[in-house]
């Protein structure tokens, strides 16, 4: 299955809206990012939403959460920012003897590991506040079956939105503490914090995870100053 790429697609489906509006390529690093959030968070807010992002996020969240879900590299600023978390994060423990081994490192079968586990982070956290319903079901399917002509990958995709949310299971595809990191943050730039059922699953997931409070601090820390 090739995981990476259709997460890496439903992350991007703010920049690749963003170029289509003004008819130019999006911008990068910085500059893309303040646009990007300005895009997502005005007038743009309603195109995410019908984007393959939107649509699993459902209108209304899409809109509210548009700024937190504004990242401009995709898949690969997760991981850039999980790697400054994680590598801060080991530093301040005294450890220094291993490279952190996020997403933006990786590739193969490892890579697509970690693509899947954040992939299963991003439909828990979207299902989190149980608003998906049979028509919106049918809808991501199709948006999903339109970013990826993977079968296997597809039937994934499928029975993870259908099955009932279980934060344990989310957690327990984190493999490795840099994982757990990176599952975190991608269901953290994804919840609407104001709501109860989302801000209660963010909090087990986060104890399901097993993350050590200063790691998740950091990880808050470097997400708000990506954003």
């Amino acid at each position: 299955m090739n995981t990476r790429q259709l997460l890496d697609s439903l992350l991007n489906s703010g920049s690749q809206l963003l170029g289509n509006q003004s008819g130019k390529p999006a911008k990068t690093a910085g500059d893309r990012n303040d646009s990007l959030s300005r895009f997502l968070t005005g007038a743009g807010g309603g195109a995410l939403a019908g984007s393959a992002l939107g649509v699993l996020l459902g209108n209304k969240k899409a809109r509210k959460v548009g700024r937190k879900v504004a990242m401009y590299g995709g898949l690969a600023a997760l991981g850039v920012i999980a790697y400054k978390a994680y590598g801060n994060w080991q530093r301040n423990q005294g450890d220094t003897s291993n490279e952190p081994q996020t997403i933006d490192c990786l590739s193969g079968p490892q890579a697509e590991q970690h693509s899947k586990a954040m992939l299963r982070a991003l439909i828990g956290a979207a299902k989190a506040d149980g608003h998906i319903d049979d028509r919106e079901y049918e809808v991501i399917e199709g948006e999903v079956a339109r970013l990826s002509d993977d079968v296997q990958l597809k039937q994934w995709f499928d029975q993870e939105l259908r099955k009932p949310l279980d934060p344990a299971e989310v957690a327990s595809c984190a493999l490795s503490p840099e994982m757990a990191a990176e599952v975190y943050l991608t269901s953290v730039l994804i919840v609407d914090e104001q709501n109860y059922m989302e801000r209660a699953y963010l909090q087990e997931l986060t104890r399901q995870l097993k993350l050590d409070t200063s790691l998740v601090a950091e990880l808050e820390q470097q997400t708000s100053r990506a954003l």
